[in-house]
């Protein structure tokens, strides 16, 4: 199957995760300028009673930034942008950033955490596309089955919460049934890694991690240096923070007063009811998967991407792959 329009003509066949906190409008332009697809999560954008809703600011923002830059630079626009919307049943907010992005018409929305045909029909009202994420073959199946058009294959390694599957198992399994758009996510962090997820028989690759460590990302600076200065060996599994298996930072469990090698079994069930996807306790447990050792500095997100462009055309020619 050939991909959707909106998933062509990237200038790397990639999809920036949405990343809790992180991800704000001013990483996405940053990536859609420089030609990959750029998202967040619709709960990032936070309100407090009586404030204007900021989710409706930032697609404004998002949107009216896009269109500006196509305008100035009509032979090299923005790549389209993507939002991630949490369909958890805690997640209160859901209906409502559900209007909110079908009146936007956000192209691409990635749904997790569960399937609801409700949010396929709207997305598909307004004229976008869904991506789910998915661990394993049977969630792949339900995903399709309620309406998705691409699937999301969360690898081992990924940061976020994270699948515990090879992506050479993911991939085969969800290939040997589903023709439809399909990424790979986990511990993608080089031009040579996203040919690799081709490879395999994913379309695109899903990058997160590499972003957290952006001049752009809204992180703090304790975080971005652990990024930078962390490898494989410092990611830490666990289940206590959200009440779903995900991959953290072991200096910043450390720093938490906790030991990451004898950490307690988790006591609460996942809610989104508050607009958090984690406890407040737990706000300084900082996520990120197994290839933040490709990360060696904190740079701008357009120069992270036109590094991941030149490896990965650098991998085409050392392999003879053509174009």
């Amino acid at each position: 199957m050939a991909l959707p329009d909106v998933l062509r003509g990237l200038r790397l066949p990639a999809v920036a995760a949405p990343m809790f906190l992180v991800s704000t409008p001013d990483l996405v332009i940053a990536q859609c300028k420089a030609g990959i697809v750029g998202s967040f999560p619709a709960l990032n954008a936070r309100e407090r009673e009586g404030e204007p809703v900021q989710l409706e600011a930032w697609l404004k923002h998002i949107t009216e930034a896009l269109d500006a830059h196509d305008r100035a630079n009509p032979d090299r626009p923005a790549a389209p942008f993507a939002v991630n919307q949490i369909v958890h049943r805690s997640n209160v907010r859901l209906e409502r950033d559900i209007e909110i992005c079908a009146r936007w018409k956000v192209p691409i929305w990635i749904t997790s955490l569960g399937a609801r045909p409700e949010v396929n029909a709207a997305a598909h009202g307004a004229g976008g596309i869904v991506l789910h994420d998915v661990i394993d073959d049977r969630f792949a199946h339900k995903a399709v089955e309620k309406g998705a058009d691409g699937l999301i294959a969360v690898a081992a390694g990924a940061g976020g919460h994270a699948g515990m599957q090879s992506p050479f198992a993911l991939i085969r399994e969800i290939r040997a049934w589903f023709d439809g758009p399909l990424l790979l996510s986990g511990a993608i962090a080089t031009g040579g890694g996203v040919l690799a997820a081709q490879a395999m028989g994913a379309d695109l690759a899903y990058l997160g991690s590499a972003f957290i460590a952006t001049e752009e990302a809204n992180a703090a600076e304790d975080y971005k240096r652990m990024i930078v200065e962390g490898g494989a060996a410092d990611i830490v599994t666990s289940a206590l923070f959200t009440g779903v298996s995900g991959n953290y930072l072991r200096p910043s469990i450390v720093r938490a007063g906790l030991d990451p090698d004898d950490l307690p079994a988790p006591d609460r069930m996942m809610d989104f009811g508050s607009g958090a996807s984690k406890a407040k306790a737990w706000k300084d447990i900082w996520g990120a998967g197994q290839g933040i050792g490709a990360v060696e500095a904190v740079v701008p997100a357009a120069d992270l991407i036109a590094r991941l462009a030149a490896e990965y055309e650098a991998a085409r020619a050392r392999l003879g792959v053509a174009p």
